[in-house]
């Protein structure tokens, strides 16, 4: 399938239609490419698809399934996406976390207004700032700069290993037989960095408890230790240890890359279509001013930033082929039998770029979002199937809610509070746009660029 499967499986389509089914190794693996497929998977046959197939990243990275990401659809699963749709993403809970988010957007805002004449990775610092509003928010603490945690570097590298791991097709997986042989030492590798990242969660775990449950704290990790213990379903169901640093390692793991990936793209498109970038800005002139910073209260009243962000969302997903799905039981979809124990794989970039849904579906063009436009009541919330980039379904991204909060306050700030220029003169037209697959979208190349203030001094300060 190539280095860029998504791609690949996309050219597949012409030939064999939106429905593809690949034998891996021992493992049926169906694709879904288009919006009435998808659909169906994930919408009339959700309840069969709502678990994962067994993965070596799951068992020996995220604590053996024990995690709200890779744990088997049933009980303990509910339990978990429970609390955290409750106690970690609720409405109220977001609005609490809201001065962390603009506590730090502000940090990375002055950081870019000091860059002077020095050309910035951009990708580089927007991650900073959503490692240490994510930080803030779950553990009390920031992971880089001021007030850092001292073990944050480390943290860095485990993240970094674990994304480059994801993206790993590793042979065990779908030959089951040799998988205790570890032909390629992935699981080797996989058992070396859970250690590590077991070692870090459990310290802060210890150091939460030690200091006792404070109620009055607002990072979630207080909030899953008073938890702990309590009869949640009313059936027995109790939050453990284990769960607790398994949640925290979704929280980071599937937060950082997505957000800060997002954010670079965003800019990308917008320095390769400048009269967008003005309208964008003109619109924020107007919301905002020129003599404050973005607040999240703003983005309600930005509807063409929004355009903006959804159109970024559908031709660059964050995750283009979906987290797997495994049918529980044989159905039939359009017509096919597809067998128990089948591993489904949604093509979320092929179905953005459908052209039996989208008009110059390779063009960047906000305005079809727009009332009027053609996809103007779409939105990127799992109820419309051409555009799913946090997934569908009963597993679609838990933290949907927060995620899409800071990636539309990071937006808004860098397009409100800078004009942008390529680093060595490169012409927005020559930009490199091609991509780096992984289990996130990244950008081959990061996007160095020159951050030009355009609002007042006492907005940077």
């Amino acid at each position: 399938m190539g280095p860029k499967p998504h791609r690949n499986l996309t050219t597949m389509v012409a030939t064999y239609g939106p429905l593809l089914h690949l034998r891996l190794g021992f493992v049926d693996v169906v694709v879904a490419s288009s919006k009435a497929v998808a659909e169906q998977f994930l919408r009339v046959h959700d309840s069969n698809f709502a678990s994962r197939p067994p993965n070596s990243g799951a068992k020996h990275i995220a604590y053996n399934y024990q995690d709200l990401v890779f744990a088997p659809y049933g009980q303990r699963w509910r339990m978990l996406r429970k609390i955290s749709s409750v106690h970690l993403f609720s409405a109220k809970a977001l609005e609490d976390s809201r001065h962390v988010r603009q506590e730090e957007v502000g940090a990375f805002t002055r950081e870019l207004a000091r860059a002077k004449t020095n050309p910035v990775n951009l990708s580089q610092l927007v991650n900073v700032c959503v490692v240490n509003a994510l930080g803030r928010v779950m553990i009390g603490r920031r992971l880089f700069g001021v007030g850092a945690d001292p073990r944050a570097e480390e943290f860095k590298s485990m993240v970094t290993e674990m994304m480059s791991l994801a993206g790993v097709f590793n042979v065990g997986d779908f030959i089951p037989a040799l998988d205790w042989l570890d032909l390629q030492g992935v699981a080797a590798k996989m058992k070396r960095l859970h250690k590590r990242f077991d070692g870090f969660l459990s310290s802060i775990l210890e150091e939460h408890e030690i200091n006792g449950p404070d109620e009055n704290k607002s990072d979630m990790l207080s909030t899953l230790i008073s938890l702990k213990g309590k009869d949640l379903d009313g059936d027995g169901s109790t939050l453990t240890d284990t769960e607790i640093k398994a949640l925290l390692l979704n929280m980071f793991s599937a937060g950082t890359d997505t957000s800060s990936s997002t954010v670079e793209w965003t800019v990308a498109e917008l320095i390769r279509h400048p009269e967008i970038m003005g309208r964008a800005q003109q619109e924020l002139d107007s919301v905002v001013g020129r003599n404050r910073p973005v607040s999240e209260s703003d983005l309600p009243n930005l509807p063409y930033l929004q355009a903006v962000i959804k159109e970024n969302f559908r031709l660059h997903p964050p995750t283009p082929l979906s987290l797997p799905h495994i049918a529980s039981e044989s159905c039939e979809i359009n017509g096919y039998h597809i067998p128990k124990g089948s591993t489904l794989l949604t093509n979320i970039w092929a179905i953005a770029r459908d052209p039996d849904q989208w008009s110059h579906p390779l063009e960047f063009r906000p305005d079809r979002f727009l009332p009027g436009g053609e996809k103007a009541e779409v939105d990127v919330k799992g109820n419309d199937f051409e555009l799913i980039p946090f997934g569908a379904g009963r597993r679609i991204c838990a933290g949907l809610s927060l995620g899409l909060r800071m990636i539309q306050l990071l937006t808004a700030t860098v397009v409100h509070g800078f004009d942008w220029e390529l680093a060595d003169g490169v012409r927005p037209e020559k930009l490199n746009m091609d991509e780096a697959y992984g289990i996130t979208l990244q950008r081959a190349d990061p996007l160095m660029v020159h951050p030009r203030p355009r609002l007042g001094p006492r907005v940077y300060g």
